[in-house]
């Protein structure tokens, strides 16, 4: 699929300025339908060091018919990735730790994935834990067990890096509607979002797009197949979430083509779309965060 940010034009994106009073009080019922199922769930952590060196960790977790794996990337260099890659019942058992070379870094990376406990996704709920040390520091914590880990492994002076997750990225396939969550700021709360087409199997005339987050709709979109992209803005615990959407390949390229789905915060100060916005320069505190999802319908 091309780049999404070409997808879009002036005249083909529609901004609308929402507020909590306006999300609508009628809930989000999902049908009966089982919500699709995630085969990647991707975690994007900028990490900051005390030495103020910042490091990107891209985390992912993967499942298909066959098996079940781990992946973590370190910056731009793919050189530089841990791995495993094994079957379910192996890779359950799995627990150790490795050292890898990051240009002038030093990292080692703990987990313990013996006793993880998986919903429905590749991405364990409880149960676990990876540890990332960079340069002799916690730079990244991941999983129930990763306090007690800690505790047992480090000295209780060992510096931690500050952390923020800027991307969660979900590919999905499976029907039309797909359930995850998402905390769109450190401090905030973690929501439910819900996302559903329908029209295909309820008896309208026009599919519909909605939109819940936390069991409310705050955008529903008609006539989907001449929709089929768009942006409008949303308040979501004081922030500004831009919410965008394509479903072109869902309507003109079925076969091989999958939807996008993508929220993004940002500052209330800048009235620009953020589409628009030029990449956050060296030494500017703010962190935004933006939730991707690609969705296959095989159904």
């Amino acid at each position: 699929m091309r780049d999404i940010v070409s997808c879009f034009s002036e005249n083909a994106v529609n901004v609308s300025q929402s507020s909590c009073s306006s999300y609508s009080s009628h809930a989000c019922i999902p049908p009966s339908l089982v919500p699709s199922v995630q085969n990647a769930v991707t975690g994007i952590y900028k990490v900051i060091l005390s030495t103020e060196k910042q490091l990107l960790i891209k985390v992912t977790w993967c499942k298909n018919q066959t098996g079940q794996g781990l992946s973590i990337n370190f910056g731009d260099d793919p050189s530089t990735c841990f791995k495993l890659n094994t079957n379910l019942r192996f890779f359950r058992k799995k627990k150790g730790n490795k050292m890898i070379e990051s240009g002038h870094s030093k990292i080692e990376v703990f987990w313990d994935l013996s006793t993880a406990k998986y919903d429905a996704g590749p991405e364990p709920v409880d149960g676990f834990y990876v540890l990332v040390m960079v340069d002799s520091e916690i730079g990244l914590i991941l999983g129930d067990m990763a306090e007690e880990a800690v505790i047992r492994k480090f000295k209780t002076t060992t510096p931690v890096a500050k952390v923020s997750l800027i991307c969660r990225q979900e590919h999905c396939s499976g029907n039309t509607l797909y359930s995850t969550k998402a905390q769109f700021c450190d401090t905030g709360i973690v929501h439910d979002v819900l996302i559903k087409c329908s029209g295909e199997h309820e008896g309208l005339k026009h599919p519909v797009l909605s939109v819940c987050i936390d069991k409310k709709t705050v955008i529903r979109v008609k006539r989907l197949q001449w929709n089929f992209r768009g942006n409008q803005t949303i308040f979501v615990d004081g922030l500004l979430v831009d919410l965008m959407w394509d479903v072109h390949d869902w309507f003109f390229n079925p076969a091989t083509g999958s939807a996008v789905f993508m929220f993004r915060t940002r500052s209330g100060l800048d009235s620009r779309l953020w589409l628009e916005e030029k990449l956050v320069q060296k030494g500017q505190d703010r962190v935004e965060f933006s939730l991707l999802i690609y969705a296959c319908k095989s159904t």
